[in-house]
């Protein structure tokens, strides 16, 4: 018995699985995005899952520094956001450090 019998095709056979028009994709997308196609991410989450952490990272220490910047206190802000203090102490650092640093007074 050779392993084409034990596949259930011949050699001269496509694969039906690695067809396109054989497989059905369900676009369920991901918290991103209802569906894949209409996505806004510059990059799928599921190519670079790095990416897809700093930039979510990124998007959470900008509305971190707005809502402080608006008077709010370091604890009002951990609530809000349901983290701890230390992780809004984060925030504030690198934001700061950011907005230094494009603005060429230290270097990041």
């Amino acid at each position: 018995m050779t392993i084409h019998a034990i596949r259930g095709r011949r050699r001269d056979q496509p694969a039906l699985d690695t067809l396109p028009e054989n497989v059905h994709y369900n676009d369920t997308g991901c918290e991103a995005s209802a569906y894949c196609l209409e996505c806004p991410l510059p990059k799928c989450k599921y190519d670079d899952p790095i990416w897809y952490h700093q930039f979510k990272q990124e998007s959470r220490d900008e509305a971190i520094l707005n809502t402080y910047a608006k008077g709010a206190t370091v604890f009002e802000v951990a609530e809000y956001f349901r983290v701890s203090s230390r992780t809004i102490h984060r925030a504030l650092r690198r934001g700061r450090t950011s907005i230094l640093g494009s603005a060429g007074l230290v270097s990041v």
